[in-house]
């Protein structure tokens, strides 16, 4: 049991030293970082999406923003798109689970906001849905995604496409990678 432990803390590892050393990888990070903070800066706003244990990514890192992260200072206007459940249900039951989100963005979302979506696989419906409304009303668009980038890579400013097909390991590099992003910017925005 030890080594099967062993080898799946080594697989994450692996994961992070590829993104480690892939400097598209880390310029893309930086460009991250450099976006959320002039959208910020600028009065906008950053929503985030995803489902399952994406969602849950998605949440963690809009309360890294609206709470904190490492400073005691204001909140910064973040927020996970799925949180209000009656909202969520509603729409899944008399549109479809496909327009959850992009409803969402379409009636509350402003140019210039910026919006994250995770997807592992890069294909998931309701995000890529998003995604379309998202470009047609000119928001930001930040994709979390597994290799391949999925169709989100089409619809994606921005791309994170974490070097692995393995839901796990992608999700835990998801999570570094939103970590590093909500420290900078929250080092760049209240220095």
């Amino acid at each position: 049991m030890q080594s099967t432990i062993q080898s799946i803390i080594q697989a994450s590892i692996d994961t992070k030293q590829q993104v480690l050393h892939d400097p598209v990888m880390l310029k893309s990070i930086e460009e991250c970082v450099n976006i959320i903070t002039q959208a910020f800066a600028a009065g906008k706003r950053v929503w985030f999406c995803g489902n399952g244990g994406s969602a849950a990514d998605a949440q963690h890192l809009a309360a890294e923003f609206s709470g904190r992260f490492y400073k005691n200072r204001k909140a910064l206007p973040a927020e996970a798109l799925h949180c209000n459940t009656s909202y969520l249900t509603a729409v899944a039951n008399d549109y479809s689970y496909d327009d959850i989100y992009a409803r969402l963005v379409d009636g509350i979302t402003d140019a210039g906001d910026v919006l994250i979506g995770f997807s592992t696989s890069g294909n998931s419906a309701n995000v890529l849905k998003a995604f379309e409304v998202a470009r047609e009303k000119e928001l930001i668009t930040i994709g979390f995604t597994g290799a391949s980038g999925g169709k989100m890579r089409e619809l994606s400013h921005f791309l994170i496409n974490v070097p692995s097909n393995d839901t796990p390991r992608i999700q835990e590099s998801h999570i570094l990678i939103g970590h590093i992003i909500c420290e900078l910017v929250e080092a760049k925005l209240f220095m």
